[in-house]
């Protein structure tokens, strides 16, 4: 090698390929003719299948598809090999088995479908229960609240009640009522029975209340216990609205009896205006005295055929 160019200092130095630049043709490089293309560069060039990696057996040979390799191949068994559980303290080998039980496999068990069924079933029956009880105890409120006495008057039912709950005892008792006959008929105040659908004996109801100073008087005895109750009074209005003074034992209430024209009857038309209204009142045990009176300020134009406590 001359002393300018000693070619490459490793073998890993040599480019197969500089021969194709300018650079490399300057350093002599030539194209390939058994070596990498550097003058005095190493020759690394093989026939091809000379160079082998791992020894094999000269005789080693392979069997058709399908056949088993004759003796003297290398897939023939070593006769120095010996496994490992023939040796003597040599680890056993046992077949394991893949387990099929589980919640998650294809062979374990499902999802328990009957339980879900009847836990679903049981929320259902409880909700039903809860309504139904929710349902009876609004039942019972509305019970409680129909008996509560009111402040202000209201149109109830052209019959009259049944009979109310004592206060004391829970039991049912007749609680007094009267008609026109039984009533004290104060100046100007007369009955008659002119006018269809009065309910009281032979369709007697008091007339001649629509003048300041008219009243009637009823007188109740038989009040067991002392309390807040319901005077109901059925009437009739020619269409229009009329009230009149209430006074309890000589004590006027603080809100007249309504005698309003809750059905909207015709203008003029007696037979069709009869109706109930009803006030609160507060009643003494034993004998109470009832008056309803036309005073200045009310309008009387209405006639009375029957009154009860309630």
């Amino acid at each position: 090698m001359t002393p300018g160019n000693n070619g490459a200092s490793t073998p890993e130095d040599d480019d197969p390929f500089g021969y194709l630049y300018a650079d490399g043709q300057a350093n002599g490089a030539q194209p390939p003719s058994g070596g990498y293309g550097y003058p005095n560069s190493v020759n690394r060039v093989r026939a091809v299948g000379t160079r082998q990696y791992g020894q094999q057996p000269q005789h080693a040979q392979t069997a058709p598809y399908g056949q088993v390799p004759q003796q003297g191949t290398y897939s023939q068994p070593n006769a120095h090999y010996a496994a490992p559980e023939t040796l003597p303290g040599g680890a056993t080998t046992a077949q394991q088995q893949i387990p099929t039980g589980g919640g998650g496999g294809r062979g374990g068990r499902g999802p328990n479908h009957k339980g879900l069924l009847i836990g679903a079933i049981a929320v259902v029956a409880a909700v039903v229960i809860g309504i139904g009880v929710a349902m009876l105890g609004g039942d019972k409120d509305k019970d409680d609240a129909s008996d509560e006495v009111g402040t202000d008057p209201t149109q109830s039912q052209e019959s009259k009640p049944s009979p109310s709950k004592s206060k004391g005892g829970g039991s049912k008792v007749d609680l007094p009522e009267t008609d026109a006959k039984a009533l004290r008929l104060g100046p100007g105040v007369s009955t008659a029975s002119d006018f269809k659908g009065s309910k009281a004996d032979g369709g007697v109801y008091v007339t001649g209340f629509n003048h300041v100073g008219a009243k009637v008087t009823w007188t109740i005895n038989g009040i067991e216990e002392a309390g807040d109750y319901r005077l109901y009074a059925r009437y009739s209005v020619p269409g229009v609205d009329a009230n009149a003074t209430l006074m309890v034992n000589g004590k006027a209430n603080t809100q007249p009896m309504g005698l309003k024209n809750f059905i909207g009857s015709p203008k003029g038309d007696w037979d069709k205006g009869w109706q109930t209204s009803w006030a609160p009142i507060t009643l003494t045990k034993g004998t109470n005295t009832i008056e309803l009176a036309c005073n200045e300020g009310n309008q009387c134009d209405a006639v009375l055929d029957q009154l009860w406590v309630q």
